[in-house]
């Protein structure tokens, strides 16, 4: 089971994005969900049913994170008054491609960075 407000949340927002609710407790089964401003109510089946996106979503977010610090790591090396070498190219290209092909939490989770030259 998921257990994890702001995941409920998400799977809501994914939904109806514009959904105005209050989530009380962590896990889908036994959480109360206030529907608030007129927002019409999602079964929690559906709520459930989006969980394993939301978790995909937080996943690669948190990959996209870790490869832009080490993008930003190396930035300086693409400024105009620098020679990049082949190795620093291929490297920051490995890194912006690292996402591609990743259908699942665990190959995001999986991934493993290049080497940095």
């Amino acid at each position: 089971t998921y257990g994890d407000r702001r995941m409920i949340i998400e799977a809501i927002l994914k939904i109806n994005s514009n959904a105005k609710v209050v989530v009380r407790g962590d896990d889908i089964n036994t959480c109360e969900i206030e529907w608030l401003e007129g927002t019409t109510p999602i079964a929690k089946a559906d709520i459930e049913a989006q969980l394993p996106a939301v978790e995909l979503d937080n996943a690669m977010a948190d990959l996209r994170s870790k490869r832009n610090i080490l993008l930003q790591d190396t930035d300086f090396h693409a400024l105009s008054d620098n020679t990049m070498s082949a190795d620093m190219t291929t490297y920051r290209q490995e890194l912006r491609d690292i996402t591609e092909g990743i259908t699942t939490v665990e190959q995001a989770n999986a991934v493993v960075f290049p080497t940095k030259p």
